[in-house]
Parts: structure tokens; sequence; C-alpha cells
């Protein structure tokens, strides 16, 4: 179990993502300096991570990993599939569920179709970083079931960073709590009882597209550019 900070149980609202990264941030000093990567999971923790990763002076990459649903039940991850094909599987799913190997490469097949054109569209903004011997440091905007974020640390760890940080501003504390089984460190700024939604949680929830991500992408990769010239 990974060591769990909540800031606060109470059900202030973010003004907007920005707002909610600078915070973040705050809490995640100790890194800055420390050549951490940044992960953002498209779309919403691309906005996040950005901010976050600019203000630590890190390195900002994406995270095109993706769960692998189980038949019948789509919010609940039978294991992640990552960028490069790499596969997690959660054995008590699938022994639990009684999920067939066809079943299992059927959407694992799905998964890697939406992983190709994610690449195709992001990639071209900016390289893959490496994560091997690395602190990473996964963002969103928020959990509710916690399933994509589990399938990103699960993808993540495949790859042998040194230590995976989880970072959110808003989500349930059960959600909380089982993802900080996965990681070495997990903070959220806000749990509030009888948590719904994440959008709840902000007065400016706007819709984040592929070409605002493409966006961030290529200008972060600018900006790193010239800091480092």
């Amino acid at each position: 179990m990974g060591k769990i900070t909540i800031k606060s149980r109470n059900y202030q609202l973010f003004h907007d993502r920005t707002e909610a990264a600078s915070l973040l941030a705050s809490e995640l000093g100790k890194f800055r300096g420390l050549k951490v990567v940044v992960l953002g999971i498209p779309r919403g923790g691309v906005v996040v991570a950005e901010k976050i990763a600019t203000l630590l002076n890190a390195d900002l990459d994406i995270v095109l990993s993706r769960k692998l649903r189980t038949p019948g039940f789509g919010e609940l991850a039978m294991g992640a599939v990552s960028e490069d094909g790499r596969v997690f599987l959660n054995n008590d799913v699938l022994l639990s569920m009684n999920i067939t190997n066809a079943e299992v490469e059927n959407e694992k097949q799905r998964q890697l179709g939406e992983i190709r054109r994610r690449s195709n569209l992001f990639r071209s903004a900016k390289a893959k970083v490496p994560l091997a011997n690395r602190t990473v440091i996964i963002v969103d905007d928020g959990v509710a079931t916690g399933a994509t974020m589990q399938a990103s640390i699960w993808a993540v760890s495949l790859e042998k960073p040194t230590r995976i940080i989880c970072a959110l501003p808003v989500g349930p504390e059960e959600t909380i709590h089982e993802l900080a089984s996965s990681v070495d460190e997990i903070i959220c700024l806000r749990v509030p009882p009888g948590f719904e939604a994440v959008g709840q949680y902000y007065y400016r929830f706007e819709e984040i597209t592929d070409e605002d991500v493409i966006g961030i992408l290529k200008n972060y990769r600018a900006a790193r550019v010239i800091h480092e010239n």
C-alpha cells in the first residue's frame, strides 16, 4: 500500500482544471528539479498535467494505455494494454468472472485499435518519453470508479519506473484507497462524501478535444526546447 495524502474532505469546487493543477503542483513541490515525468490521461488530464509539469520543470507526456473491459461489466477492468502492446491481466477478475482467453484477446485488439488511433493523432506532436528508471507522476482531472487510472498505473508499471505517484484533484475515498495499492504514493486534494461525478466539483469543466491535446503537447515541446537552449 502506497502513502496516501488526502488534503480535504469538503465540497469546495475548483474554478477550473488550471486552478486544480496549481494546487496539486504545490503538493508536489518536493519533486521539482528531480527530472520526473508527468503523464496526463487524455483528454482532461493533459490540461492538469501540463500545468504541473511546467511548475515542476518536468517532462510532459501522455498515457495511451487502455483498460480491458470485463464482458458485461464495462467499468470493471480485467486488465490493461500499454501503448507498445504489453498486457497486464487482473487474474482475480479473470478467475471470478470465468473470462476466456478469446474474450481477453478480442478486447485487447479493440483497445489496441483505439491506442493506434490516438497514437497517430498525438505522437506526431510529441514523441513518447521513456519511463524506465524515472519517477513518474500520473495525473487526471479526477476519478470516479478509477478504472482508467488503474489501467494507466498497470501499463506504466510495465516500463519499470523507479517510483509511481498518482496525483488527483478529486475522487471518492474508496477509489483513492484502492488505487493506493498499486502506487508508491497517491495525493488527492479533495475527497468529498457522497461523490458522484468529477465534473460536479468544477465551476468550469469544458470538453477537451483531441486538437486541444495536440496543441498542449506541441507548445510544451517547443517551450522545453527554448528553455534547454
